[in-house]
């Protein structure tokens, strides 16, 4: 293998920068030739492929977002979509392919794979939710993007007495809610994995009430309602002085952490390993520290699951 490519696809998340320029540095110390594809799967199809050198990735290591751009692209589920893309590829003598992306990247990678274009996935992704690795790309980041954010929304809802409803992402993997509502103190964490109770949020507002308590945070993932919704809710069990706070897309952005520049760096490195080793349809991942790879198409296969101890914990320390 002379020549590898890589894309960003789907949601950016910090870190990806970091990986990319891993691939890159890697690749070429192995006396490969690598090539970046802006707009991910879109910019494959539409042949929007250049060489990358050294330089290319420079000054990469501490910037959020990608540098590739990304963009969502549903046509490469296609037969059509993916064979323009091989025909692209092959068109530019690219041999191997390294995508950095969440579940709906992996899906293509698998599908390239299957058609015979060894591709590797790096699970980049805020929501923390692709199986066969402990933490995704940008996980932290977004962790504690959102753990700032709650520090700061108490002092408020202590200096007014107030009860907040923060709401962070997380349509079907509630970690980012939980690891931040467990860090940050939160009185209740509501996430997509787990159901709940208003009888026992409002229980436990009126518990914290009893022994004085005159704030109180509220964490919702998104995939759970909206934290407007959950308000609405809330005051049909009477005043309790709620404020709403959506995180949003500032979760996606900012500096990578010190641990998410290391991850995206040994991911990105072991993905061009694997190429050279022409092996493809993998996802490289960590699991206790350690550097893995997994078939791609089982990871589809499994579920994200709840850390049901870290949720029982927090449920525990929350009195």
């Amino acid at each position: 293998m002379k020549r590898i490519a890589i894309l960003t696809s789907g949601g950016d998340a910090p870190g990806m920068n970091a990986a990319a320029r891993a691939v890159v540095r890697k690749g070429i110390n192995e006396g490969l030739e690598v090539y970046g594809i802006n707009y991910g799967f879109l910019g494959l199809v539409n042949g929007d492929i250049h060489k990358l050198e050294l330089g290319s990735v420079g000054d990469l290591l501490h910037r959020g977002g990608t540098f590739l751009y990304s963009a969502r692209y549903p046509e490469f589920a296609t037969e059509e979509g993916q064979l323009k893309g091989i025909e692209q590829l092959k068109k530019h003598g690219i041999e191997g392919l390294v995508v950095i992306g969440g579940d709906g990247s992996y899906h293509g990678a698998e599908a390239l794979t299957n058609r015979g274009f060894p591709t590797i996935g790096v699970p980049g992704t805020i929501d923390n939710d692709i199986c066969g690795t402990d933490f995704t790309i940008g996980f932290d980041t977004a962790l504690n993007t959102a753990l700032d954010a709650l520090d700061k929304i108490r002092d408020t809802a202590t200096s007014h007495e107030r009860t907040f409803i923060i709401e962070v992402m997380g349509r079907d993997a509630g970690d980012i809610a939980l690891w931040s509502g467990l860090a940050g103190g939160a009185e209740a964490i509501l996430i997509p994995e787990e159901e709940f109770s208003m009888d026992d949020v409002v229980g436990r507002l009126n518990q914290g009430r009893a022994r004085g308590k005159k704030h109180s945070i509220i964490v919702v993932a998104e995939g759970v309602m909206s934290g407007n919704e959950f308000a609405e809710r809330l005051a049909e069990y009477g005043d309790y002085h709620a404020r709403v706070s959506v995180l949003g897309h500032m979760q996606r952005g900012g500096s990578p952490t010190a641990f998410d520049r290391v991850l995206a760096s040994r991911l990105g490195a072991r993905a061009v390993e694997l190429l050279l080793e022409n092996r493809g349809g993998l996802a490289v991942g960590i699991r206790n520290n350690h550097i893995t790879e997994n078939n791609i198409t089982e990871i589809l296969k499994e579920k994200h699951t709840l850390d049901k101890d870290l949720f029982n914990l927090a449920s525990i320390l929350s009195i």
